[in-house]
C-alpha cells in the first residue's frame, strides 16, 4: 500500500501544464453553437418504456443522451461479473432515433458488494466513524483497492463502447468533491503527500508554525490530518489545514486523472473526456487536472434563494451561472453547462414554481457565456428514492413535459435558428475589445480566507462575484483566470482578495502595467506567503511599491457601525474591512473615509507605473456603488465606453450574436443601436425575459 501511495502522490507534483489535454473545441463544430442533451437513468424504469422514452427524447428536440453515472451495480451486479446487455439495448435505441450517448464513469455511487467485501474503500469522517454505500460520493478516493476496482470497471466500458461512434463523450464520476478524508489509506497519502511537498520534518514544521502551542514533531509518521472536529475550529493549525484542503484537492484531480487514463487506452479520439463540478467549486480544483478536454458544470435555478426582487425567488441565482460559465472555461478553454434542474429540487430551504421561462434564461445564459454543452438533469420525474422531488422534464406519468421540458423545447428550437444565421469569423466588436477584462481567482485563496475571515460579514464566495457582476453591468467582457494566464491579452486584470502571492507573482503584476495594462487590486491581497505566513514587515508589504500605498491598519466594524467614504463628493457606505492606507508622495487619492477616529485616511488610491496604472481599492462598501462608480472611470480613463445594466440584467455577445437576459423582477428595455436585427425576444424584456440579435 505504502508503494501504491507513494506513486499515487507523485502524480499530483506533475504540474497541469505538462499533463495537457487536447485542445477541446474540435469537439464541438463552431456552426452547432451549442449541444443539448438529457440525463437518462434506464436502470429506475422498465425495460418496456425505454424504448417510448428515447423517443420522446429525439421528438423533444435533445441531441444526446447522459447514461450509465449512477449504475455500478447493473453493470457489475457481483464482484467480477460484468453485464452491459441492458446497457447495449439503450444504446441501440439511442442509435435507431438519432440520439447521441454521453458516457459516465459509475465510480460515485458503489454497488453493495463493495461495502461487504471492502468496508475499509469508504472515507472515514471527522469523528474516525466510516461510511458506507447508499449515497454518492463516500468513496476515498486514495485507496488502492478502491482504485482497483474503479480502474476495472473503467476499462470494461471503454473496452466496449470506446470505439461506438455514437458515443460522443465520457463524464467521470459525478460533481467530485474533495471529501475530507481521515481513513487509514487517506492518513497515509497526506503523509506521502507532505513528505513529496517538505522533503524534511524540519521544513513541515517551519511551514506548520509547530513551535505554536507545541506541535512540534520529530518525524513525518507522527504526522495525522488536522480535524477540526476533535481540536476545535479555533485552535487549529491554519497552515495544516490549508495543506490538508490542498491534499484533497489534488487526491480528488488525480482520482479524475486516473480515470481519464483508463479511458484513453482504449476510447476514439473523437470521444471527450470531461466532469461536472458543482456551481459554488470551494473543495475541488478544477485546475489541478491534466488530462481532461474541459469542465463542466452544475447551476440550478431553484433552492430557496431570494435574490433580485419579489419574482427573484422563482428566478434562481444568476451569481452561479455568471462565475462558473467563465471560471471553468480555464481547463481546456470551453465549457458548458451539464446540469440545469427543470423546477424544484428536494433539498432547497423553500421550492417554489420557477417562472415559467426561467429554465430557458439559464440556457441561454450558459450560451451566450460561450457554453457549448446544455444537459439538464433529469429526462423522468423518479417515482421513489431520495431525489422524488428533483423535477425532469417529463412529469410522473412518464409522458407530460413539466414547464422545465416546455422552456427546454423552446430552447431548442431556438438555438435551431439560430444555427442558420450563424457566419464564421466573427469578430468581437471593437467596444468590447476596448473593455476586456480578467479576473484572477484561486481557490487556494478561498480556503485561507473562509478559515480566518476576522469579521462575519466578509462572504468569501461573494466578494470576487461582486466585482464580476460589477464589470459586467458595465458592459464589459470578463474571463476568470489563473495566475498563470498571459495577462497582456487584456486592457484590464482585476484582483480581489488575492491573499496569498510570491515575488513572482506580484513582479508578474508590475510588469503588467508597466508595460500599459490597469491593474485593480483589493483589500486582503498579498497579507500573506504562499505558506499562508504573515510577513516580517507591514501588511502586504511585497505590493506596498506596486500600489504606492502602505496599509497602516485594519478596521471592521459591527453590523450596525457606520463606515462612510468620500468620493468625488459622493458618500459611500462600508461595514466589513477597511484597510487605512498611507500613500506615497506620487500616488493620487480617489477616495478618503469621512468619519471614525481616522477621517481623512485614504480609502482608495491610484498609482501609476510606466505606460499603465495600478488601483488599489482598500475598502469593501455595503452596495458595490463605490467599486463601480470607480471601475467606470478606470474604463473611461482608458478610452473605453461603458454601459449601466441594472442588477439581473446581463448582456453577452458570443459568435455574432448578443443576448440580452433579465433576472431582475421588473422590465427592462434594451437600448439597441438602429441596425439592430431581432433574431428572438422583443427589447422589453419582461422577468426571466431573453433576447437575441446581431448587428
Amino acid at each position: 500500500m505504502r508503494k501504491f501511495i507513494a506513486i499515487l502522490l507523485l502524480g499530483f507534483l506533475i504540474p497541469p501544464a505538462a499533463l495537457k489535454a487536447q485542445q477541446a473545441n474540435h469537439f464541438f463544430p463552431e456552426k452547432d453553437l451549442v449541444t443539448t442533451g438529457i440525463y437518462y437513468y434506464p436502470e429506475h424504469w422498465s425495460e418496456a418504456q425505454w424504448e417510448r422514452d428515447i423517443k420522446k427524447i429525439s421528438e423533444m428536440g435533445f441531441e444526446f443522451v447522459h447514461l450509465a453515472e449512477f449504475a455500478w451495480f447493473k453493470m457489475e451486479p457481483e464482484e467480477g461479473r460484468f453485464d452491459f446487455t441492458w446497457l447495449d439495448r439503450v444504446l441501440s435505441l439511442c442509435a435507431k432515433y438519432h440520439v447521441k450517448v454521453l458516457l459516465c464513469t459509475p465510480s460515485a455511487t458503489t454497488p453493495t458488494w463493495m461495502r461487504i467485501n471492502y468496508p475499509e474503500t469508504f472515507v472515514t469522517d471527522g469523528h474516525y466513524i466510516r461510511a458506507e454505500n447508499g449515497t454518492r460520493g463516500l468513496e476515498s478516493m486514495v485507496n488502492p483497492k478502491f482504485r482497483g476496482y474503479v480502474k476495472r470497471i473503467v476499462a470494461e466500458m471503454a473496452k466496449r463502447y470506446g470505439q461506438n461512434s455514437n458515443v460522443i463523450g465520457w463524464q467521470i464520476d459525478n460533481e467530485p468533491g474533495a471529501v475530507s478524508d481521515y481513513s487509514p489509506s487517506s492518513q497515509e497519502a497526506f503523509r506521502t503527500w507532505l513528505k513529496n511537498k517538505y522533503k524534511t520534518v524540519d521544513a513541515l514544521n517551519t511551514a506548520w508554525g509547530a513551535a505554536f502551542w507545541s506541535q512540534w514533531f520529530n518525524n513525518f509518521d507522527q504526522v495525522i490530518i488536522p480535524n477540526t472536529n476533535l481540536v476545535g475550529w479555533w485552535g487549529n493549525n491554519p497552515h495544516a489545514l490549508l495543506d490538508f484542503k490542498r491534499y484533497s484537492a489534488d487526491a480528488q484531480a488525480g482520482f479524475l486523472d486516473f480515470q481519464a487514463d483508463v479511458l484513453r487506452s482504449y476510447v476514439s479520439k473523437a470521444q471527450f473526456v470531461t466532469t461536472n463540478y458543482t456551481a459554488v467549486c470551494t473543495g475541488s480544483d478544477p485546475n489541478r487536472t491534466g488530462k481532461l478536454d474541459f469542465a463542466t458544470y452544475t447551476a440550478y435555478p431553484n433552492g430557496g434563494s431570494d435574490n433580485i426582487g419579489d419574482s427573484g425567488f422563482r428566478l434562481g441565482n444568476p451569481d452561479l451561472v455568471l462565475f462558473v460559465s467563465e471560471y471553468y472555461k480555464s481547463v481546456g478553454g470551453v465549457s458548458g453547462v451539464m446540469e440545469i434542474q427543470p423546477g424544484p429540487v428536494n433539498w432547497g430551504s423553500y421550492n417554489p414554481l420557477l417562472l415559467p421561462g426561467t429554465v430557458r434564461l439559464w440556457l441561454y445564459h450558459s450560451f451566450a457565456a460561450g457554453g457549448k454543452i446544455a444537459c439538464s438533469y433529469r429526462f423522468r420525474q423518479i417515482l421513489y428514492g431520495a431525489e422524488q422531488y428533483h423535477s425532469g422534464v417529463i412529469q410522473t406519468d412518464g409522458v407530460t413535459p413539466s414547464q422545465g421540458g416546455k422552456d427546454y423545447m423552446q430552447f431548442m428550437k431556438e438555438i435551431t435558428e439560430l444555427r442558420k444565421k450563424f457566419t464564421t469569423g466573427s469578430k468581437t466588436p471593437a467596444k468590447l475589445a476596448a473593455r476586456s477584462t480578467a479576473l484572477l481567482w484561486n481557490v487556494e485563496n478561498y480556503w485561507s480566507i473562509d478559515r480566518q475571515r476576522q469579521t462575519g460579514q466578509w462572504n468569501t464566495w461573494d466578494y470576487p462575484v461582486k466585482f464580476l457582476k460589477t464589470a459586467r453591468s458595465l458592459g464589459a467582457p470578463v474571463d476568470v483566470i489563473e495566475e498563470t494566464a498571459d495577462l497582456s491579452k487584456y486592457k484590464f486584470v482585476i484582483v480581489p482578495a488575492y491573499e496569498m502571492v510570491d515575488s513572482a507573482l506580484v513582479k508578474k503584476w508590475n510588469d503588467y502595467v508597466a508595460k500599459g495594462g490597469h491593474l485593480i487590486v483589493t483589500c486582503r491581497t498579498a497579507t500573506k506567503d504562499r505558506r499562508g505566513h504573515f510577513w516580517e514587515g507591514e501588511t502586504a508589504t511585497p505590493i506596498s511599491n506596486l500600489i504606492g500605498a502602505h496599509i497602516g491598519q485594519t478596521d471592521m466594524l459591527s453590523s450596525y457601525g457606520k463606515g462612510d467614504i468620500l468620493m468625488n463628493a459622493n458618500h459611500y457606505p462600508w461595514h466589513s474591512w477597511a484597510d487605512l492606507l498611507v500613500q506615497d508622495s506620487s500616488t493620487e487619492v480617489l477616495a478618503t473615509y469621512n468619519n471614525q477616529f481616522y477621517k481623512g485616511k485614504a480609502a482608495v488610491v491610484k498609482h501609476r507605473i510606466g505606460k499603465g496604472d495600478v488601483t488599489y481599492i482598500g475598502v469593501d462598501t455595503d452596495d458595490s456603488k463605490l467599486e463601480k462608480d470607480l471601475l467606470r472611470q478606470i474604463y473611461k480613463d482608458a478610452g473605453a465606453t461603458t454601459e449601466d445594466y441594472p442588477p439581473g440584467v446581463f448582456v453577452y455577445w458570443r459568435d455574432g450574436f448578443y443576448t440580452a437576459l433579465n433576472y431582475s423582477s421588473e422590465n427592462y428595455t434594451v437600448n439597441l443601436p438602429e441596425n439592430a436585427k431581432f433574431l428572438i425576444g422583443e427589447k422589453t424584456l419582461k422577468p426571466a425575459g431573453v433576447l437575441v440579435w446581431t448587428e
